[in-house]
Order: structure tokens, then C-alpha cells, then sequence
């Protein structure tokens, strides 16, 4: 019976450590997050791109990419050195002022949608989304879904350092070879 108990044991130890989060951050290394509103001040100060996380409040995969993903200390270390972080709530009621025109939340249904959030994912709601933009504030790219930090890293990599200017994101992802996250054998 003890033959058994030390198997099973080792099995639930296992499983426990593969399923733990990834690195956590230390308090030092969250993001952090601005509102639009200070990350556009900063344009012109210093030129950085523009991290831009859609999300909901009743959005699952919203808290698990916040919890997993944006919560790797290695992650959150690179997305503040390389961008503004920015966090909006596609239900935001107070509206937006960008580049002369301003946006305003819209009453649909039980919830409703932001106009700002509806125009940098052009129509396609959907949680999470992250927007990379330019120095200039112009959209690169929306990604939407959860990301773990092992996809992640590729895809910060490959906005943050320009690469999507020249190389197809199949090439890159095919030959990255991830530096911030380390897989464990």
C-alpha cells in the first residue's frame, strides 16, 4: 500500500508543479499601467510604442491573462522598458479624446461598448485584445485572445524590436528562440 501512496504522491507533486503560474512578478515588476490619457502626454516626450489591453470586467480570459500572462516578472519588465502599457475597459463610460475627435461609450443591449475600443479593434469585439501602436499613435496591430507568457514574449518581441516591418510573423515565430520566458524541462 506505501508502494502505492509514494506514487500517487509523486504524481500529485508533479502535476502541482506544472500546473503552477509561471514567475510571478515581484511588486517591483508589474506593469505599469497608465490611462490613454497619460500615455498620450508621454508621446512626444520619448519615443515608445503603445501596449494597448482591451478588456472587460465579466471577462474570464481578461483576469487570466492579467493573473498569467501580464503577472510574469519577465514579461512585465519588457512591456514597461519597450511600450506605454495601457489598460481600457471596452465598457468605459467617460469618454475619449484622440487625435480631434472624441469617443463615447454606447448604450447596446444590457452593457454597451465603448466607441474608442469598437474603432482600434475595428468592429471586432472581442476579450481579451491587445493593440500595438506606433510612436505616432498609429495601430499596427490588434491580437486578440489569451496569450500565455511563452506566446506573449514572441509577439512582444516582435513589435517592440521592429520586427514586423520586415519579416512575415511566420518566419519570426517560426525561428525565435524565447529569451524571457524559460520553459522548464
Amino acid at each position: 500500500m506505501s508502494k502505492y501512496r509514494s506514487i500517487i504522491v509523486f504524481f500529485l507533486a508533479f502535476a502541482a508543479m506544472s500546473f503552477a503560474p509561471q514567475q510571478a512578478a515581484a511588486p517591483g515588476d508589474k506593469v505599469r499601467w497608465m490611462r490613454w490619457e497619460e500615455a498620450v502626454s508621454h508621446f512626444e516626450q520619448q519615443d515608445k510604442k503603445v501596449l494597448l489591453h482591451i478588456y472587460t470586467d465579466w471577462c474570464t480570459w481578461c483576469k487570466r491573462m492579467d493573473t498569467i500572462t501580464f503577472n510574469a516578472a519577465p514579461i512585465a519588465s519588457y512591456i514597461n522598458d519597450q511600450f506605454y502599457p495601457v489598460r481600457l475597459n471596452a465598457e468605459r463610460k467617460a469618454s475619449i479624446e484622440y487625435k480631434d475627435k472624441t469617443y463615447e461609450f454606447v448604450e447596446n443591449g444590457k452593457r454597451g461598448y465603448h466607441q474608442f475600443a469598437a474603432e482600434l479593434l475595428r468592429g471586432r469585439m472581442s476579450f481579451p485584445s491587445v493593440v500595438f501602436m506606433d510612436e505616432q499613435g498609429e495601430v499596427i496591430q490588434s491580437i486578440v485572445g489569451y496569450k500565455s507568457p511563452e506566446e506573449f514574449e514572441r509577439i512582444l518581441t516582435y513589435f517592440a524590436e521592429d520586427y514586423y516591418k520586415e519579416t512575415p510573423w511566420s518566419a519570426f515565430k517560426r525561428d525565435y528562440a524565447p529569451k524571457l520566458i524559460k520553459k522548464e524541462d
